[in-house]
């Protein structure tokens, strides 16, 4: 069975918005990213577990405000306290998941079908999240994330790159075509090229 992603009949590739007589380098790039595992995994609160010793694809799962732990082909987002968000290429780290983590101290819930994931890259990418997130978008870095809205819509950021800017954002899957629509509107003033 395939799977049909959130964004298949909305994501429009071409050049749009403000891109005339722009050096194509300067123009916002907006993509849709699929195929992910994504597992939300929460340590119970009466939970002895320590932290410490446990590793998911060689990354430790860090309890630091706004952090994301990564390597090449996964990223742990902290969530809140005690709670994360894995996001991989590797569909079989779900059986190191399962092994590591018992689930007498772990729930682990499979989000993988039921997000939007939309990725915007360029030098005003921050300048379109401004327009709809209030989050202050000049104190984040890379492999920072966090959880806010979007006109709204209830949404995960994760900062990818810095140099230039390049984000993440997950979104319910219900909510993708909104979110679609509100991300490339507020990005038609710089110009962008759907990819």
């Amino acid at each position: 069975m395939s799977t049909i992603s959130a964004l298949q009949n909305i994501h429009v590739k071409g050049l749009f918005g403000d891109h005339e007589d722009k050096n194509p380098k300067d123009l916002l790039k907006v993509s849709e990213s699929k195929d992910f595992l994504i597992i939300q995994i929460v340590k119970y609160k009466n939970s002895s577990v320590s932290l410490k010793d446990i590793t998911i694809d060689n990354i430790n799962l860090n309890n630091e405000a706004l952090s994301v732990s990564c390597n090449i082909d996964t990223r742990i987002l902290w969530n809140s306290p005690n709670n994360w968000l894995l996001v991989s290429t590797k569909k079989e780290v779900m059986k190191e998941i399962n092994e590591k983590l018992e689930e007498a101290h772990f729930a682990l819930t499979d989000l993988s079908h039921s997000r939007a994931i939309i990725e915007i890259e360029g030098n005003n990418t921050k300048e379109v999240l401004k327009k709809g997130c209030p989050f202050n978008f000049n104190e984040i870095k890379k492999n920072t994330c966090l959880n806010s809205v979007y006109n709204g819509m209830s949404v995960t950021i994760d900062m990818l790159e810095d140099a230039p800017d390049k984000v993440r954002i997950f979104t319910l899957r219900s909510f993708g075509e909104s979110l679609y629509h509100s991300i490339t509107d507020a990005s038609l003033e710089f110009g962008y090229n759907g990819l």
